[in-house]
């Protein structure tokens, strides 16, 4: 149980600090209010503890991490869940795409870590990184297309 709880405060300061980088990016680049966006940035953090947690539970081990993560995200901004206006009014507060920067990061200083293994796949990565990025974009567009003319947006 004591692995856990040391997981969880490296986790949670990893998230505070994400938020923070997320707040302040949003603010400046997108003269957001500071103060709605830390409550957002928060209710996010909380969202992903949930899911976290989940993640752990006995019998929630063999799903990964980010599938609990993204199901809590999905129930309690559904319209049946008691607080959900609210959720979602707080997290319009932060810039999605501000939070891209601390987990790019993130990801590069990972990847730096293990510099051995990223010059064993040398040239190849290049490639493989391409299709998925390309593969993303298009079904991600493709996805929001859908989406907007059934909502009768576009």
């Amino acid at each position: 149980m004591l692995t856990y709880i040391e997981k969880m405060k490296d986790m949670l300061f990893i998230l505070v600090v994400t938020a923070a980088y997320s707040v302040i990016a949003h603010t400046v680049g997108s003269n957001g209010d500071i103060a709605a966006g830390s409550i957002g940035a928060l209710v996010l953090v909380a969202i992903t503890v949930v899911g976290i947690v989940i993640s752990w539970l006995p019998g929630f081990r063999k799903l990964p991490m980010v599938f609990w993560v993204s199901i809590v995200a999905v129930v309690v901004s559904m319209p049946q869940f008691p607080i959900s206006d609210w959720i979602l009014a707080q997290t319009k507060n932060v810039g999605f795409l501000s939070i891209t920067t601390p987990i790019l990061a993130y990801g590069g200083l990972c990847l730096g870590k293990d510099l051995q293994a990223f010059k064993q796949l040398s040239w190849r990565i290049v490639p493989v990184a391409l299709a998925v990025a390309a593969g993303s974009f298009v079904c991600a567009t493709a996805l929001a297309e859908v989406m907007l003319h059934l909502e009768g947006i576009f």
